[in-house]
């Protein structure tokens, strides 16, 4: 029996949850825009987008306030929903850190003293993860400095991690007096063996990028910085040889004098950081997503993201 004879309302549908009023583009606050997606020869593609979500706090290596995370929520929940994204890039401002976690200024001055105050920020921390967890677009981090503490951990909590080669990794809670439950307890088994999970999660020892890729923790890492024109990995890291008298080198900090010069090199020059090969390997993947059925592509992705939220959603629930 035909169903011709039922109405139908055939306008589109804006299934947008936000606005603007969680975004700016003044510190602190979360930049989100949409940037056409570059295919592989270079060309932008009409009507095909990137939703672009920055962390804009430089002054104070990109440290989420409670304003920021709200931000990053309805940058997620929009790139979720939006029919013209392909993908999301979550990112920070500047060439120093993509993110450091909770804002101390804002935790001693507001959220000291005030338990249930911090609570409801919680709640908003967790449900930013939950965000970028249940985003229907595959979620690329883009690190383009310190990945360390709460950034750690909102990190962990996307698709795939792109990084710049002078990108530190690792937790800070045990060393300042926190915990590290906000997702590294809950992800960092998954990424690493048991052991390098329960050593990067308390020893608050900070891993390079190349150490980070060599255990599997991110997919990449580019250099960012040049001499003479040329393309210059990091010089305070161990890149040229893997083994040295037995021991596993590559991705370790260099000693001595070659870690003194290194660090002078990277102090004189990070400022001009130059992330055009961290971009270029973020269009590439996104046009292999742009490629790719979209229904499949997210139902594979939510199958590997499920081993991730797991172990979060149990967490959470003991928490509440």
């Amino acid at each position: 029996m035909s169903l011709n004879w039922m109405p139908r309302d055939n306008k589109s549908k804006d299934h947008m949850l936000h606005k603007s009023p969680y975004w700016g583009k003044k510190a602190p606050s979360v930049i989100y825009e949409k940037r056409p997606i570059i295919d592989s020869k270079g060309n932008i593609v009409n009507d095909l987008f990137v939703s672009w979500i920055t962390l804009n706090n430089p002054q104070q290596y990109n440290s989420y306030t409670t304003e920021m995370v709200k931000g990053v929520i309805a940058g997620f929940d929009n790139a979720s929903l939006d029919r013209s994204v392909v993908a999301a890039v979550f990112t920070g401002t500047g060439p120093y850190s993509f993110c450091t976690g909770g804002n101390t200024k804002e935790y001693s001055e507001f959220y000291s003293k005030r338990n249930d105050e911090y609570g409801q920020y919680m709640e908003l921390f967790n449900r930013m993860v939950d965000s970028i967890l249940a985003c229907k677009k595959p979620v690329i981090c883009r690190v383009n400095g310190m990945r360390v503490a709460g950034g750690q951990e909102i990190g962990m909590a996307c698709d795939i991690t792109i990084s710049s080669d002078l990108a530190i990794f690792g937790q800070a809670g045990p060393k300042h007096g926190s915990a590290p439950d906000g997702g590294s307890t809950d992800f960092l088994p998954w990424y690493l063996g048991m052991e390098d999970a329960m050593w990067n999660c308390v020893s608050c020892e900070m891993w390079s990028a190349y150490k980070a890729k060599q255990k599997n923790l991110i997919s990449k890492c580019v250099p960012v910085l040049k001499q003479d024109g040329k393309w210059l990995r990091n010089p305070m890291i161990e890149t040229d040889k893997y083994i040295d008298n037995g021991e596993i080198v590559f991705g370790e900090y260099k000693s001595g004098d070659a870690l003194k010069q290194g660090k002078d090199f990277i102090k004189a020059n990070q400022k001009n950081a130059d992330f055009e090969l961290l971009d270029k390997e973020i269009n590439k993947i996104v046009w292999k997503f742009a490629n790719l059925f979209p229904g499949c592509l997210i139902k594979s992705i939510d199958g590997i993201r499920m081993k991730k939220k797991f172990f979060w959603d149990i967490c959470n629930l003991q928490l509440i």
